[in-house]
């Protein structure tokens, strides 16, 4: 996948998922991340797109830092989000000293990087620019849930050189690259075609899902939490 494509896309990314659907997703994860790792702190935002999941961190006390391949996603979130540092590069190969960040996350980013060495390098400069005890946060696409495969035909940002990662091979590369995973779930079962109407139950059910042993395996995304050793 290249910076070119996500240039190409930049302007209609965020019409990709109804409004609702994805401040459903916004606030999951930003309670998420919120509950695990408090601010105030300094964060790193992988693949931070058009700065949705950034702007909301500033908006809550983060101080946040956006990198991305992609100066056209970058330029829609500098106009979302100006509280956020805007970073261009690439995650294989961060511009950051070590020690620089309280927390690095990542969120829909590892699946477009793609190829097994890309994602382990990723991973490992997830973890090197992070302080000791500091955090580290993948919440990727989860190979198990079966819907992927439709929905990434229909969006634009998916080209069809994406790969689903498995969870395996996150907690493998975070713990290679020096770090402690202290926290692996399965979260999400709220899908783009649900009407705005019946988003409060589908929330419910998605939460009870979550909590059912066996059928939480199929939730929508992998969350990987980590500690840097």
């Amino acid at each position: 996948m290249t910076e070119t494509h996500f240039d190409d896309v930049a302007a209609v990314y965020d019409e990709t998922l109804p409004s609702h659907v994805t401040e459903h997703y916004l606030e999951k994860r930003t309670r998420f991340i919120a509950s695990r790792c408090p601010p105030p702190g300094r964060v790193l935002d992988v693949g931070c797109g058009t700065g949705a999941l950034a702007g909301r961190l500033a908006g809550i006390g983060y101080e946040v830092v956006g990198l991305d391949p992609s100066q056209g996603m970058l330029e829609v979130m500098r106009e979302r989000a100006p509280e956020v540092e805007a970073m261009q590069g690439s995650a294989t190969e961060m511009p950051f000293g070590e020690d620089e960040f309280d927390l690095s996350l990542s969120v829909a980013t590892m699946h477009h990087i793609a190829q097994p060495d890309a994602v382990r390098s990723a991973l490992a400069e997830m973890v090197r620019v992070v302080e000791p005890s500091g955090r580290i946060l993948v919440w990727d696409h989860n190979p198990r849930n079966p819907y992927w495969p439709y929905l990434m035909r229909r969006v634009p940002q998916d080209s069809g050189e994406e790969r689903l990662i498995g969870l395996e091979e996150l907690t493998s590369g975070l713990e290679a690259a020096g770090a402690e995973v202290t926290d692996v779930a399965q979260l999400g079962m709220v899908p783009d075609f649900m009407p705005r109407a019946l988003l409060g139950a589908a929330a419910a059910a998605e939460r009870a899902a979550e909590r059912t042993p066996l059928l939480h395996r199929v939730c929508a995304h992998n969350v990987v939490l980590a500690a840097k050793r």
